[in-house]
């Protein structure tokens, strides 16, 4: 199997090349693997005058820092970026720190719980150096929405306001869907899409991206664009990917995502867990891998000349590798394969809890040592067997481990310590 790295120089190997597509091969490029390209008529004229001008287009995606953590789901779009930026392109990565004080509602059931400030920016801190993992962090542009969102005021938001009417606003599905369903929506949600759309004109984008849920926000960025005399932007909408529950869409706020900052075994481990059917939807959204070779392992698993976890330890390898090492990724794999045949892994976190007792309960023993949460989790993972002790399933939530020892202490498949109570 070809190592991340070999992958990647193939890849840049290609730039120059890329970088002199004509129109229709660089809009078959960015229709690759989309959802949806509105308007392709509009977006084939778009690069025709910039191949003629050689003036770049600015490819606009904007993420909320709701979390620290950039997550795989953010990739799919991050890798689409990364090729407009090989075709010679500029793109524009938009840091939400206003957009994030409303919370967007796309895709939302209810309203988001609103953040301050202070969190948004300490969440923000980290976005350009996880984005760059991905994108070209020298033809990257790094903006902040709230350079023109700030001074627009309480006059400016008014008369935004007064381009937009609720009828069209109440357009969108899951504004709909909670209506019909007496679910409440805050005056404030409306101002997100508006916001949203309003950066576009003020970037004056020529493209945004997002994922299919976005769909409604970026077509505001048209919208808007048109009232205020700009050429409209084009929109590309790309698949969204599952998070590790197998339902719902990979989420920050559903706690079902794999961060790009996290360790290799855990970016492994989560991968492992994965189902085979979602495993698929991880390949073609996420691998490098040509989609004949793709359509190779998937074959060979179907006519069973392949074990499907063998393709998912190849995925959960290639991942590993990009957002660390192949070494990284190679050692996740055998402490994978260690942890499989009941053995702890050779490294792993070495706590150290003060006792004030002679002993002292195991769940409160998983808490200091962030294995678990609460004490209320560790009781669970006791009751459901996934919790062990040198090796030793435990089954009283009641146990307590003796003042003066070391024991290694295993919490679910995972996650391990080397625990010392002093």
């Amino acid at each position: 199997m070809a190592t991340f790295a070999a992958s990647r120089a193939a890849l840049i190997s290609l730039i120059p090349t890329m970088q002199k597509l004509s129109a229709p091969d660089q809009l078959a490029v960015m229709k690759r693997g989309a959802e949806e390209l509105l308007v392709e008529t509009e977006m084939l004229k778009k690069i025709e005058k910039s191949i003629a001008t050689g003036q770049p287009l600015r490819a606009k995606l904007g993420l909320d820092p709701t979390r620290p953590d950039i997550h795989l789901g953010h990739t799919v779009v991050l890798n689409k970026l990364r090729q407009f930026q090989d075709m010679g392109h500029t793109v524009i990565f938009l840091i939400g720190d206003f957009t994030s004080l409303i919370g967007d509602p796309s895709g939302r059931n209810d309203t988001r719980p609103p953040l301050e400030r202070e969190q948004i920016l300490e969440n923000a801190k980290t976005y350009h150096a996880q984005a760059s993992k991905v994108l070209d962090p020298a033809r990257t542009e790094i903006r902040y929405n709230s350079e023109w969102s700030d001074p627009l005021g309480a006059a400016g938001m008014i008369k935004l306001a007064a381009k937009y009417t609720v009828a069209r606003m109440m357009e969108r599905e899951d504004f709909t869907q909670r209506f019909k369903n007496g679910v409440p929506i805050s005056i404030h949600e409306f101002l997100y899409p508006l916001m949203q759309g309003y950066d576009s004109v003020a970037l004056n984008a020529d493209i945004e991206l997002g994922g299919t849920e976005q769909k409604f926000n970026l077509l505001m960025g048209r919208s808007l664009q048109q009232q205020y005399g700009q050429e409209q932007q084009c929109i590309l909408t790309m698949p969204l990917l599952v998070g590790l529950d197998g339902v719902e869409k990979m989420s920050k706020s559903k706690d079902n995502y794999i961060g790009l900052t996290e360790p290799a075994s855990e970016i492994f481990g989560k991968i492992m867990s994965i189902s085979d059917e979602s495993m698929w939807t991880y390949y073609d959204l996420l691998s490098f891998k040509s989609a004949s070779d793709i359509a190779a392992v998937k074959a060979q698993c179907a006519a069973k000349q392949m074990n499907p976890r063998d393709a998912k330890v190849a995925l959960a390898v290639e991942i590993a590798a990009r957002f660390h090492t192949q070494a990284d990724a190679e050692a996740a794999l055998a402490a994978f394969e260690a942890r499989k045949s009941g053995a702890a892994p050779e490294s792993m976190p070495e706590v150290t809890i003060h006792c004030a007792e002679d002993t002292m309960l195991v769940t409160q023993i998983c808490k200091q040592a962030d294995l678990a949460k609460s004490t209320s989790e560790a009781a669970r993972l006791i009751e459901g067997r996934g919790l062990r002790v040198d090796g030793v399933v435990i089954e009283d939530k009641a146990l307590k481990l003796a003042k003066g020892g070391t024991y290694t202490v295993q919490a679910g498949k995972r996650h391990f310590a080397r625990v010392t109570l002093s």
